[in-house]
């Protein structure tokens, strides 16, 4: 390796570093233990941060008290809605500035780490309450598992944009979204007036 090179790495791993503890503390979290269960007030109070983040502050929570209906809801996601777009452009936003701290390549593996370590647990966890609910629609199990798989990319990102002083992490929508995973649940996603909770 040359000194640029040498010099590159260096300044890249303290981003690797933070991506790679976020990856090791993804087997911790109770992927899908609390599905349909009434809501705590701190996954309330997370729900309307995300709403507001994503800029849908007239949306409700509602929340989905069976498979049924989740699954409907997952299965019926506008990919092309203005939440889904809106989702979009913060992921664009948030690789612009993560790509200010590491390189392309960098960030590939950083975010190949986290699908890797966030896949199993959050596989395991949709198993445990598919076999509590009695429920074995595996295209909708999928969907929820990658579901975490994508907050997860969502919060790590947030992570990396964080480097900047200036940009606040803690109201992010990313970051209240992956959060909602933490509490043991499935953000299905905000259709109409509606965020489906889950």
């Amino acid at each position: 390796m040359d000194d640029f090179d040498i010099d590159k790495l260096e300044r890249e791993m303290p981003g690797l570093n933070t991506l790679s503890r976020f990856a090791n503390g993804l087997d911790n979290i109770p992927w899908f233990a609390n599905l349909g269960e009434p809501l705590t007030p701190g996954a309330k109070e997370v729900s309307e941060r995300y709403i507001h983040s994503l800029g849908f502050p007239d949306a409700q929570v509602g929340i989905l008290v069976d498979w049924e209906d989740a699954a409907d809801a997952a299965e019926n996601q506008d990919w092309h809605s203005p939440a889904w777009e809106a989702e979009e452009l913060l992921r664009a936003d948030l690789t612009a500035r993560a790509l200010e701290f590491l390189s392309e390549d960098a960030l590939t593996i950083g975010m190949t780490l986290i699908a890797e370590k966030v896949s199993e647990p959050a596989k395991e966890g949709m198993e445990q309450a598919s076999y509590i609910w009695d429920m074995e629609d595996e295209p909708s199990q999928r969907l929820a598992v990658g579901a975490a798989v994508q907050a997860a990319h969502g919060a790590a990102l947030v992570l990396m944009a964080a480097a900047d002083p200036d940009f606040i992490s803690e109201q992010h929508a990313f970051t209240a979204k992956f959060q909602l995973f933490e509490f043991g649940r499935w953000p299905v996603g905000i259709i109409g007036q509606s965020f489906n909770l889950f």
